[in-house]
């Protein structure tokens, strides 16, 4: 059994005229194909709400389901009739497009803002930490400067489009069951703009657009992160009809560099250090981005232990102070030790003590740190 139309639109059966047609608006916007076309059942709601407002908007239909129901509406000889559209977004547009409840004439379409461009540049880690100008290279949609964007030969007339009398629009009125729909489709001869061109410029075929290859130079700032987005306002293609052009929007790629791995503002890093040099301490060569400083290794450094380099990072993009370089020490246990070597480890290790072996916190507080206990 068909549902009850009240049901189907939400509305109590004392609504009036005006909250029958709130409700039905609200419906058919939520499940117009282009909104929701995840719900494979949305055309079928749609019919049937679009069949329950043709009822209900009329007082002799609804007064006659109101008393009998469904089975009262045919036995009058009512049905639903949509055989006069093609489809959904027709029926649609019977009830909010073109003027079906009372919208007036429009002129020709206005200044149409040009789309936007995106294009990829690819920088290494040492120009994200300084900063650096890098030349992009695009096709873009531009105004033709031989016509000045108008689609004529220079010195020619621009004439009122013939075919639409100017508004950049034509119309056709059809009748349908819920009255009479005035459509509107832009003109296919001047395209929507209300003129045309008595000599089409040569250069851009009366387009008053041309495509083109663009150079521009983009400020890379320092600290800029792989994968963000640079935004260059009047770069992107041109605009119609006198309309702004689009932005062009630069992503930058940072490369990886094999010395270092990003996080956030810090870089980490890892250095060898011999575990007889780990133990007496030294000094080692660690790189940064700027070049290779010395940084000391204390004595009794321990395996992976990090050791932190202030402000040796990355600089960051909201002018805080730079990041830090975190350094790892891989402490290198000797292999295929010559005969002398083996001698002074034997007799290192017959000296050794407890008491050299003793870490801060012992190896069980290190593993309950590892695995948060």
């Amino acid at each position: 059994m068909p549902r009850d139309y009240y049901d189907v639109l939400g509305v109590a059966r004392t609504a009036d005229d005006g909250e029958i047609k709130k409700a039905f608006r609200r419906l058919a916007r939520e499940l117009h194909p282009d909104v929701n076309s995840h719900d494979p059942g949305a055309e079928e709601k749609f019919k049937e709400a679009a069949e329950a407002y043709e009822v209900l908007s009329d007082a002799e239909r609804r007064a006659t389901y109101d008393r009998y129901g469904h089975e009262g509406l045919r036995t009058g000889g009512y049905a639903p009739n949509f055989e006069t559209f093609g489809s959904v977004a027709d029926i649609f547009e019977a009830f909010f497009g073109g003027g079906a409840f009372g919208g007036g004439g429009s002129t020709a379409a206005g200044p149409i803002q040009g789309g936007d461009v995106a294009v990829n540049a690819e920088i290494d880690l040492a120009q994200a930490a300084a900063g650096a100008a890098v030349e992009v290279s695009y096709e873009v949609i531009a105004r033709c400067e031989h016509c000045h964007g108008n689609g004529a030969e220079p010195g020619t007339p621009i004439e009122t489009c013939e075919r639409c009398g100017g508004t950049g629009q034509l119309r056709a009125v059809s009748r349908t069951p819920f009255g009479q729909v005035v459509r509107a489709a832009p003109c296919d001869v001047c395209h929507g703009d209300g003129r045309v061109a008595t000599e089409p410029c040569r250069t851009c075929q009366g387009r008053g657009r041309k495509v083109e290859r663009a150079k521009v130079s983009v400020d890379v700032p320092a600290g800029i992160a792989d994968g963000q987005r640079i935004r260059i306002a009047g770069r992107g293609h041109a605009g119609e009809r006198g309309g702004p052009p689009g932005d062009l929007y630069v992503m930058v790629s940072v490369r990886e560099d094999p010395r270092f791995v990003r996080d956030g503002d810090d870089l980490v890093t890892a250095v060898d250090v011999a575990a007889p040099l780990a133990a007496l301490g030294t000094k080692v060569d660690v790189p940064t981005v700027e070049g290779s400083v010395e940084l000391e290794i204390p004595a009794g450094t321990q395996p992976h232990e990090v050791l932190i380099l202030r402000g040796r990072g990355m600089p960051s993009l909201r002018g805080r102070r730079s990041g830090d370089l975190r350094v790892v020490v891989n402490v290198v246990i000797p292999r295929r030790l010559k005969r002398h070597q083996r001698e002074l480890l034997e007799r290192l290790a017959e000296s050794m003590t407890e008491d050299n072996l003793r870490t801060e916190e012992g190896v069980f507080g290190k593993l309950r740190r590892a695995f948060g206990a």
